[in-house]
């Protein structure tokens, strides 16, 4: 395991250079969305439509915040449990998007995309929103407003801290960690 820093976009070669593990801190645009925001990105997808933002070597943060108060750029902003993604994730690999922050365990056919795609799972800590909020600088409402905190979003983040959970390769930290807990390592 290793500590990197990340400036984003998340390139295929860049993705394919982590590994599970890895705290990585992210600097640059990322994009939020939930599973409301992700069914109407793949609806649009199916019609031919372009996705509100460019998916190119893209990074979603799975992540419905609460309104900001005055004098800050959002409101906490903590992940959300990334299973209710998984039936649009690889379609939205599929276009381009490469990195996904989250908590919780994905289905073999998000590990399989990441594979196919060069995709990368970040965990980002439930519960600790308030302190994930410290690194948004900037915020922009982009699409589907009547979502509410669903809604798309283009966030500028500095050194924020994550977790790789699953690689490129489909290492997951989670069963790996699993895996040596049982074994008393």
């Amino acid at each position: 395991m290793t500590e990197k820093h990340i400036t984003l976009p998340l390139t295929e070669e860049l993705a394919r250079s982590l590994h599970a593990g890895d705290r990585v801190y992210l600097t640059g645009t990322i994009y939020t969305s939930r599973d409301a925001g992700h069914k109407r990105m793949c609806e649009a997808l199916s019609r031919g439509e372009k996705l509100p933002f460019c998916p190119e070597d893209a990074t979603i943060y799975y992540v419905g915040p609460t309104p900001a108060k005055p004098g800050q750029v959002i409101g906490s902003a903590g992940p959300t449990t990334s299973g209710r993604m998984d039936a649009y994730a690889p379609t939205l690999m599929s276009v381009g998007a490469r990195g996904m922050i989250g908590k919780g365990e994905r289905l073999p056919e998000v590990v399989e995309a990441m594979k196919t795609y060069g995709g990368v799972y970040f965990g980002a800590i439930g519960g600790a929103g308030a302190l994930l909020a410290k690194c948004i600088r900037k915020c922009e409402l982009i699409a589907y407003e009547d979502l509410g905190a669903e809604a798309l979003r283009k966030l500028y983040v500095e050194e924020m801290p994550l977790v790789v959970i699953i690689d490129s390769e489909g290492r997951n930290l989670y069963q790996e960690g699993r895996a040596a807990y049982l074994a008393g390592r």
